[in-house]
């Protein structure tokens, strides 16, 4: 096959997403399967036909308690002042609790009011009434009658209760197949070496665990090198056996995405690009009667592009309602810019503060696998909507339960490897608690406790003209509140630079004098105010340093830039530099501390914060790591009150 003849360019449509889904689920018309299963097999199946009870539950009279059966008129005389004798076997029976009631008795006294005179012969003194503690045939089940209707979701009790009315078997219907293909000659499988310009294969483990939550059957196949010929082949074996067809990556507008041509070329495509961020570079079409999803590389682009497009085909074919995440009017922390024209789905952080819920945006990178995973929910922007200002109140999907955001520390500020730490010992203490974070910087992390949108900021700002850490900050910014500022930690700033330094760095005239590639903290981060400081003693300008401009969110992230390149230099602290096998170049002793309102403070979430900072196991397992001394609790005067 001609590869060239594929390189043209297609320009992506915005068509809307529910027009493009609605034409999808009128294009796909498979006739629906059953099959039988065994009923103990059939947690989580759909039902293909109404299912009819075999039999009823219970299907003989059955005592529900311990005690005897009796005939209630033979007991209607019986009282406190005139006690009633009964004998054995001609006026009752003993019956424990499921026994059957033998004719013609058609009561039963509990145990506990019957008073034994002797092994014949018992005593009563309250009477019966007709059918007392008897369960009646089918009181539960009856025969017959319909158990559930077409197209149900059995759950665990469903299960019980079919063999309960004698169905050990049920017709459910087939799980769809669906067959996923990933394609890219950059692609490798897990276990396989790390190369520069290779890519680990995970969105098809993604996708087909998608596939099964949603009661499919995937079929995830071998990686396809991007060859027109193979692809084609691997879409057409797909179609003949598969009642979906997903291929993962190709679908943009590149001159090796070839998968639009080929799915033209074999079958028809009826959408190619939607209005919508991320995920816009849909391909969805049909070939040999079989839908086909063509979904793009980016992973969280793909989710949403399968959740949008695979999901609603599978649950049309098993009969069901596709599912609708709980919503919650969340505050916005922060400004959110949107482009009228498409709908932008923004993964959001949201955090519990003062009886509001509060929401900040996480990157908006489609690439940026994590963010989806650390959201706690889903804004959609619609089409009509250049964005939102902050402090506006907006709906947002949950993607986590609820109670997990209620439960949370919601942390901000700047960045250290601990915040993990501490969250993953919170975890242990209390199941039901976790640290939410958010690497925006000492200056945001102090906003957001002023605005009251973080219980805790962590913070290392570093005052040049009193040379002093963190209080003229916050008794500047956060005047008139009644806040705490709790020292943390002491930790070590300095160079992180290629193993060896093989440029030789030792100051800020060196970044210069190598040309090394810098790696800079966002605005308002300690790390930066350092960084711009010793610029300024050494008199030198930000213009003079090679990738100022150029922001990272995180100490790690900073390291990691540095370690995919020899000639780059990032200012950050040791543990980082540590994590990434770097060579570090101290520069300066810092002051990493936490602050907090008072309320939290003294609140059960501050109390249990400060219990795990302060205990010796978790001052152990950070001065583990290098270039830490935790100093909360230590000191002379744990903390300082800012009143103003």
């Amino acid at each position: 096959m001609d590869q060239k003849r594929y390189k043209r360019k297609i320009y992506l449509q915005d068509k809307p997403r529910e027009e493009a889904k609605s034409e999808l689920l009128a294009a796909f018309q498979l006739p629906i399967e059953k099959e039988i299963i065994k009923s103990t097999d059939a947690l989580g199946r759909s039902t293909a036909e109404p299912i009819f009870a075999h039999a009823s539950m219970p299907h003989y009279h059955a005592s529900a308690m311990d005690g005897i059966a009796v005939l209630a008129e033979e007991t209607y005389f019986a009282h406190e002042h005139h006690p009633l004798h009964l004998r054995l076997g001609e006026q009752f029976v003993f019956v424990d609790t499921g026994n059957a009631i033998p004719s013609p008795f058609n009561a039963v006294i509990m145990i506990e009011d019957v008073n034994m005179i002797d092994e014949e012969t018992i005593e009563i003194i309250e009477p019966a009434t007709p059918w007392q503690h008897i369960r009646p045939i089918g009181e539960d089940i009856v025969q017959e009658e319909m158990l559930f209707p077409q197209g149900h979701i059995l759950r665990p009790a469903d299960l019980g209760v079919l063999l309960a009315s004698k169905l050990t078997m049920v017709p459910v219907i087939k799980k769809p197949l669906v067959t996923i293909i990933p394609t890219g000659n950059e692609l490798v499988n897990a276990d396989s070496a790390l190369m520069s310009g290779r890519i680990i294969e995970f969105n098809g483990t993604v996708f087909a665990n998608f596939v099964s939550q949603w009661g499919g059957e995937p079929i995830l196949q071998d990686i396809v090198r991007d060859e027109p010929e193979k692809i084609k082949e691997a879409l057409l074996k797909a179609a003949e056996v598969s009642d979906i067809v997903v291929i993962n990556a190709g679908s943009s507008a590149g001159s090796k995405d070839y998968t639009v041509h080929i799915i033209n070329e074999i079958g028809t495509v009826f959408t190619h690009g939607v209005a919508a961020r991320p995920g816009k570079p849909v391909i969805l079409g049909k070939i040999n009667g079989k839908i086909v999803v063509g979904v793009p590389g980016y992973p969280v682009s793909a989710y949403l592009a399968l959740e949008w497009f695979v999901r609603p085909l599978i649950c049309k074919y098993l009969n069901i309602p596709e599912p609708k995440r709980q919503t919650l009017p969340v505050k916005l922390g922060r400004r959110i810019v949107s482009s009228m024209g498409a709908e932008d789905f923004v993964r959001m952080n949201i955090g519990y503060v003062n009886g509001q819920y509060v929401a900040n945006p996480l990157t908006r990178a489609a690439g940026v696998t994590m963010s989806y995973v650390r959201a706690d929910g889903m804004l959609i922007v619609p089409t009509d909507q250049i964005g939102y200002e902050q402090g506006d109140i907006v709906e947002v999907e949950l993607l986590k339960p609820l109670h997990e955001i209620q439960h949370a520390i919601v942390f901000c500020g700047s960045h250290d490897l601990t915040i993990d730490l501490i969250s993953a010992n919170i975890k242990k203490e209390r199941h039901d608690m976790k640290v939410v974070s958010s690497h925006v910087g000492s200056m945001a992390g102090i906003m957001a406790i002023r605005k009251g949108e973080a219980h805790v900021a962590g913070i290392h700002l570093l005052d040049t003209d009193t040379m002093q850490y963190n209080v003229p900050y916050v008794s500047k910014l956060l005047s008139g509140l009644d806040v705490v500022l709790y020292p943390f930690l002491k930790r070590k700033q300095g160079w992180m630079v290629a193993k060896g330094n093989p440029l030789e760095i030792k100051s800020v005239e060196d970044l210069v004098k190598r040309n090394a590639h810098y790696i800079n903290r966002q605005k308002g981060a300690g790390t930066r105010i350092l960084f711009d400081l010793l610029l300024k003693e050494a008199g030198l300008s930000p213009e003079q340093i090679t990738g100022y401009g150029r922001e990272m969110f995180s100490h790690l992230a900073v390291a990691a830039e540095v370690k995919g390149n020899e000639n780059a230099v990032g200012l950050g602290i040791y543990p980082a530099a540590r994590s990434m096998d770097l060579s570090f170049v101290p520069v300066a002793d810092e002051e990493y501390d936490l602050i907090m309102t008072r309320s939290f403070f003294e609140s059960e979430k501050g109390v249990l914060l400060r219990s795990v900072i302060e205990s010796p196991s978790f001052k152990l397992e950070v001065e583990k790591i290098g270039g830490y001394e935790v100093v909360a609790g230590t000191m002379s005067k744990t903390l300082q009150l800012v009143t103003e």
